[in-house]
């Protein structure tokens, strides 16, 4: 070894006392502590069994989910088409109601609601954010009432809960739950036709959106607008129940009730199907260019009717809404519907929408444009002359370029499932402008238009959308009025001026 190195010696880094160690004087404390842990656990242990037994009891389908080895959804129903009855076609006792309200104003709402309701056949509530006055009884003829279980909370929350609310009351052999307001006027024939297309067992959520553009940039397109009401099948109703509270505090800042469900819904990945029959009718002032001139789709629903002018001229609103619905019950599908047809040799044109209203234009006008909603109305929110969901032609203030207007008078039964309706010309007021052209003369001694029609086909709703056709019989005959005859379309036959 050489002289400079070092040499290390081991030493005590780590050494016992020096006196002797005995195990048994730990012995009596380590038994001591292993006798607690045993204790602490099988009271651990026992806790568990008897929550995991509780658990299973109430929710099997919860314990075989983990058996499986699966994510359960959170707590709630087991949701799925089978559980739905596909038992025949879809009738209006498969539809359940769910019509949100106030105590304060259903008095003067119920009105509205029971135009359509029928005690006998239709199912629903009307969800109140407090129960009626103890003295107060309350209509038969109304739909029943419950009182929301969180009328304490803002009116966009409650409203919103009320599809979970009428799941939750178990009712049997439902498919569809439809949502509405108190004002909401539904034509339940011709909802339970559009429901009839779709497969109830599948998950969808269907409605219409706001007349006015400004309306459906504020609360998105994609929104089926309550007061117009929507429909949802029960599968997807089901899924919404589980998700339901907690979707719509993420939503809070959402201003109203529908817009906070189509977040909830589009959270579980289904789009807002469309059906153009479902109306909000955000416009203000005269509907009537819109209902002349009515989509392609049977009529589902109205509202906003306190905001616009009655329907029929001379008449309140319900007075109005009760003659509609007169046409309505005798032919359900084709109420406001629009057929178009020429008087070739007087170069006539004729506009009928049924159960409603006819114009005739002493002119040959195409049906692109006869189609198309004279602008009667202003947007919802501002008052503007548009934008609105579709495009509208100016109501020209010259009057020989506009049409004479009729509005239904009554409806007869014709015999053989055939029936006439009657639509009177509306009368000039004394300081009104005249058009003193003689062609305009001519068409304004018309005086009652008279249309027959054969009730239309169950089945039609289910078909390709298309207008039927027209035609006017021998009018060049008749000096005061016109008979005019509503049937489908001939193979090769068009609506050409």
């Amino acid at each position: 070894m050489a002289q400079d190195d070092v040499v290390i010696k081991p030493t005590r880094i780590c050494s016992l006392p020096d006196s002797k160690f005995l195990l048994s004087d730990f012995l009596p404390g380590l038994t001591k502590a292993c006798v607690t842990m045993c204790i602490l656990f099988s009271i651990a242990l026992l806790l568990y069994a008897v929550l995991f037994s509780w658990r299973i009891s109430s929710d099997p389908a919860r314990f075989f989910s983990i058996l499986s080895d699966s994510s359960p959804a959170a707590d709630g129903p087991v949701c799925s088409g089978a559980n739905v009855s596909d038992a025949g076609p879809t009738r209006i006792h498969h539809l359940l109601f769910g019509l949100g309200g106030s105590a304060k104003t259903w008095k003067d709402r119920k009105q509205y609601t029971e135009l359509w309701w029928a005690p006998n056949s239709t199912r629903g509530f009307v969800w109140l954010d407090e129960g009626p006055e103890p003295d107060v009884s309350w209509p038969e003829t109304s739909p029943p009432y419950r009182v929301s279980a969180v009328s304490a909370r803002k009116s966009s929350d409650r409203m919103a809960r009320i599809l979970k609310e009428g799941f939750e009351q178990g009712l049997p052999e439902v498919r569809w739950f439809v949502m509405g307001d108190d004002d909401t006027v539904f034509f339940t024939h011709n909802l339970v036709s559009v429901l009839s297309k779709y497969d109830h067992r599948q998950m969808y959520y269907i409605g219409g959106s706001s007349e006015s553009v400004e309306q459906d940039v504020m609360h998105g397109y994609d929104t089926a607008f309550g007061g117009g009401g929507f429909a949802v099948s029960y599968p997807l109703a089901c899924e919404l129940v589980r998700i339901l509270d907690g979707c719509i505090d993420r939503y809070h800042s959402f201003y109203g009730s529908d817009e906070k469900v189509a977040a909830c819904v589009a959270e579980l990945g289904v789009p807002l199907t469309r059906e153009s029959g479902f109306h909000q009718l955000d416009i203000r002032e005269d509907p009537y260019g819109f209902l002349a001139a009515h989509p392609m789709a049977p009529l589902v629903s109205l509202h906003h009717l306190d905001y616009i002018k009655p329907l029929f001229p001379g008449q309140t609103q319900m007075a109005s809404l009760q003659r509609l619905m007169g046409a309505y019950h005798v032919d359900p599908a084709r109420i406001l519907q629009q057929s178009i047809c020429y008087d070739h040799r007087r170069k006539w044109s004729v506009s009928i929408s049924w159960g409603y209203t006819a114009q005739l234009y002493p002119s040959l006008v195409s049906s692109k444009v006869l189609g198309t909603p004279l602008q009667t109305f202003r947007t919802w929110r501002s008052w503007h002359d548009g934008p609105f969901v579709f495009n509208t032609r100016p109501l020209m203030a010259e009057p020989c370029e506009q049409p004479i207007i009729y509005f239904l008078d009554h409806v007869e039964d014709g015999g053989n499932g055939k029936t006439i309706t009657v639509y009177k010309q509306v009368a000039a007021a004394e300081n009104e402008k005249r058009c003193n052209q003689s062609v305009y003369e001519s068409a304004m001694s018309i005086q009652k238009l008279k249309v027959s029609s054969l009730k239309t086909d169950p089945e039609e709703p289910m078909k390709a959308p298309r207008r039927q056709c027209c035609e006017i019989i021998s009018s060049w005959t008749m000096r005061s009025h016109m008979r005019v005859k509503i049937r489908s379309c001939k193979p090769g036959e068009t609506m050409t001026v």
